[in-house]
């Protein structure tokens, strides 16, 4: 892979680290263009991803990838495709295929190509991956709100890795991804915002990885705007700077219950 770049962390003009897990277990960090995955190498999953997004140069290209091992690091610390073989589950991405490809046509295409990588993929139930199209446009959603600032965003998704998530064919699979997109204000004294979204997927997975258990009728999945500081200890990160940059406020998100989304019009920026 030629000069990946990854992800920027003063894309923003703000110093926006990409946030790491809260202990000392071991990682990878790895980086594609526009685009880094942090690994979780016992997990096989992603604990954080984070992506730059110009919006001004976002470029609608053909889906021309394919699904791979990243060479760089051993198979068998990624989640291949004998998880996702003859069942209900999907190779969901967590950076998108389209939000990388930017720029120049070739380093476009070469940034929604690397996004085919299993290191930036994690188990999600089949209603979920093709179906949740308001998680799946949440980017879009900030982005466009984010337009009157420079049309510049940068995202951080991974799965949360619960220690009781259900086991299946090596790996545990989680039951709920988070989600934090971060834009410029262009106000001098708060020159970050941010809002975070949580999607559980508990009742979908469960269904399909747990035999001969009952559970709850198939309810989809569920997707909440929540405190990022909530984030943080639900999924064991560090996101420094972007807890104080909520939209929703530190002293609000403090007593603030997760508001679950129906509709974009729900989401508050």
């Amino acid at each position: 892979m030629t000069d990946p770049g990854g992800y920027d962390a003063e894309f923003l003009g703000t110093a926006l680290p990409l946030p790491r897990p809260s202990d000392d277990r071991p990682t990878t960090v790895l980086a594609y263009p526009h685009f880094s995955v942090t690994l979780d190498p016992a997990r096989r999953l992603a604990v954080a991803t984070g992506v730059n997004i110009d919006g001004a140069t976002v470029r609608d290209l053909a889906r021309t990838g394919r699904w791979d091992f990243d060479p760089r690091i051993p198979a068998d610390q990624q989640t291949g495709p004998t998880v996702y073989a003859d069942n209900d589950l999907d190779r969901g991405h967590l950076v998108r295929r389209r939000d990388p490809g930017w720029g120049d046509p070739a380093t476009a295409k070469r940034a929604t190509d690397a996004t085919f990588v299993f290191t930036n993929a994690a188990p999600q139930a089949s209603g979920f991956n093709q179906s949740a199209e308001l998680w799946l446009g949440l980017e879009d959603h900030v982005l466009g709100y984010a337009q009157a600032q420079g049309a510049r965003i940068s995202v951080f998704t991974a799965p949360v890795l619960a220690v009781d998530d259900p086991p299946y064919r090596g790996i545990l699979v989680p039951r709920r991804f988070w989600k934090i997109a971060a834009w410029a204000t262009g106000v001098p004294s708060a020159p970050l915002a941010a809002a975070g979204f949580v999607l559980d997927q508990s009742d979908l997975i469960d269904a399909t990885v747990r035999k001969g258990v009952a559970v709850a009728p198939l309810g989809g999945f569920r997707t909440f705007q929540v405190p990022i500081a909530d984030i943080e200890a639900e999924a064991g990160v560090e996101v420094g700077v972007l807890a104080e940059a909520d939209v929703l406020g530190v002293h609000a998100a403090r007593a603030l219950e997760w508001v679950e989304l129906r509709t974009a019009s729900d989401i508050r920026l």
